[in-house]
């Protein structure tokens, strides 16, 4: 075990905070196997958002490229968390520098990149994960152990809807969630997440159908200053293209023959930040809300029909990472998305600290489990500009 690791973040926006307040409080949950942490460094092009971001949370440093951070020796680990497009240079880069790499999803804003980042990653005499950290949430992680164990028994179908609305005010500013192929938008940016909880819970899918895009606010003005995450801010008189998806659908067909439906959009009014997944099985059914992280919904096939129904379950010690993983870790207490993040930094830091994955959390994904990702987007950017005809995914690629 490395007598201590450096951390850094390249990203000052929102995620990139997120990442930042993890590894500050990973070494607070759970118990006292990592080494010391030293956090060093936010990296961002804005001097002013690095400097900020840097004093808020702890860091020693910020730096405004992120050369500067894959060269410095006192830095072991890197959070990747800027604009897709960026990731592949700023990724190789740091894996040539013997830097552990935690990169944000989805891995890049093209399939061949992401691919030429896993073969990257494979050659590296360090660690590259992706950040895949909703399956990090208690809820979700407990629907899958329902699952796996027999509980629920085998998926027949699962619907997921992932609604927003950081995109339904038409003066939002044009910024890089608004550029790129259709499929780029709302499907990668949302979307990407209920794909790989759909095949976390029901396992590989082989087939999408039904691909449907729509962009419904065609064009945005362009902002005065710089814009930071879903953040509003002036805009000028002057009005740029949206050239990606506000709202994407499809269907898809589990490799075991189950089915399901998934529906993104950035538009929803109303809804902020509405994550639901629902898993219909053989012996029962669940359902997860992320508006009340705390609870699931469970009713299984027991008893008489007159009394059967959804129950409304309570997260605690005894589900998926709760033990240990709060100051209070008691049933009841509540908990929400930024703890995914906490556990997710953790499970990375006891990767790179070479404890053994039995004595830690579920390891992070892959980056060939972050190709397999794009590989599903993919195919459902295929459907679309195919009519919704029905697309398969290769078997081979999954990690």
């Amino acid at each position: 075990m490395p007598e201590s690791l450096g951390v850094a973040v390249i990203g000052a926006g929102m995620a990139g905070r997120a990442h930042a307040a993890a590894y500050r409080a990973a070494s607070t949950v759970y118990a006292s196997t990592l080494p010391p942490i030293r956090l060093v460094s936010i990296g961002d092009v804005n001097a002013e958002f690095g400097s900020l971001a840097a004093r808020r949370f702890g860091y020693e440093r910020s730096d405004t490229s992120w050369q500067a951070i894959a060269e410095a020796p006192d830095i072991d680990v890197v959070s990747v968390v800027v604009a897709n497009h960026l990731h592949r240079e700023i990724v190789e880069g740091l894996l040539a520098a013997g830097k552990h790499v935690l990169c944000e999803k989805p891995l890049s804003d093209s399939l061949d990149d992401a691919v030429a980042m896993a073969d990257a990653a494979r050659s590296a005499t360090s660690i590259a994960r992706v950040g895949f950290t909703y399956r990090r949430s208690p809820g979700i992680a407990y629907l899958r152990d329902l699952v796996r164990s027999g509980v629920l028994g085998r998926v027949l179908h699962v619907s997921g809807r992932y609604w927003t609305d950081y995109a339904a005010d038409p003066h939002i500013p044009i910024s890089w969630r608004f550029k790129g192929a259709q499929g780029s938008g709302a499907l990668a940016d949302v979307g990407s997440h209920l794909a790989y909880i759909a095949e976390f819970i029901g396992g590989d899918i082989a087939e999408v159908s039904g691909g449907r895009f729509a962009t419904v606010i065609p064009e945005r003005p362009e902002p005065l200053g710089a814009v930071i995450g879903h953040e509003h801010g002036a805009v000028s008189d002057t009005f740029d293209t949206v050239e990606n998806d506000d709202y994407a659908a499809f269907s898809f067909d589990f490799a075991d023959g189950g089915a399901g439906a998934i529906e993104v959009s950035r538009v929803a009014s109303g809804h902020a930040n509405t994550l639901v997944l629902e898993v219909f099985c053989e012996n029962g059914s669940a359902s997860f809300d992320f508006r009340t992280p705390s609870e699931i919904g469970l009713m299984l096939n027991e008893g008489p029909v007159a009394q059967r129904g959804f129950r409304r379950v309570l997260l605690g010690r005894e589900h998926p990472y709760l033990r240990g993983g709060l100051a209070m870790d008691a049933t009841g207490v509540g908990f929400g998305q930024n703890e995914g993040f906490v556990y997710q930094a953790r499970a990375f830091l006891e990767e790179v600290a070479g404890i053994e994955e039995a004595a830690s959390l579920p390891r992070c994904a892959t980056f060939d489990e972050g190709v397999r990702n794009m590989r599903l987007l993919q195919a459902v950017a295929e459907s679309a500009a195919r009519r919704g005809a029905a697309v398969a995914i290769p078997q081979e690629v999954r990690a």
